[in-house]
């Protein structure tokens, strides 16, 4: 009889560790799900275009949930604004930034 109520307890546990780590994917991606690196880079250059200072300067591909950008800017803070936007899209796990600036 201790069996089954430690193997019952058992599914309890990992069936509320399955609940609580769906939540977690649930808050950073939606309900719908973590995208994939295709929706990543077409919502990054998406909030990209709505910032007419970066606008098409500069280059987004997406490998694994990791943002890249390249391309060239005239200014550091304009830099640092695409960084900033393109953390914040839906499934984003990292940003490499390698946007140039030019004088």
């Amino acid at each position: 009889m201790r069996k089954r109520g430690s193997i019952g307890a058992l599914v309890i546990a990992l069936s509320v560790s399955s609940l609580f780590a769906g939540c977690a994917a649930e808050q950073k991606c939606g309900l719908e799900g973590c995208p994939g690196d295709a929706q990543i880079t077409a919502k990054v250059e998406s909030l990209l275009n709505q910032h007419s200072e970066v606008g098409t300067e500069v280059s987004v591909q997406t490998l694994d949930r990791v943002v890249y950008l390249s391309g060239y800017v005239s200014a550091g803070e304009i830099r640092a604004t695409a960084e900033d936007l393109a953390r914040t899209a839906p499934g984003v796990s990292r940003v490499v930034d390698t946007i140039a600036v030019t004088h």
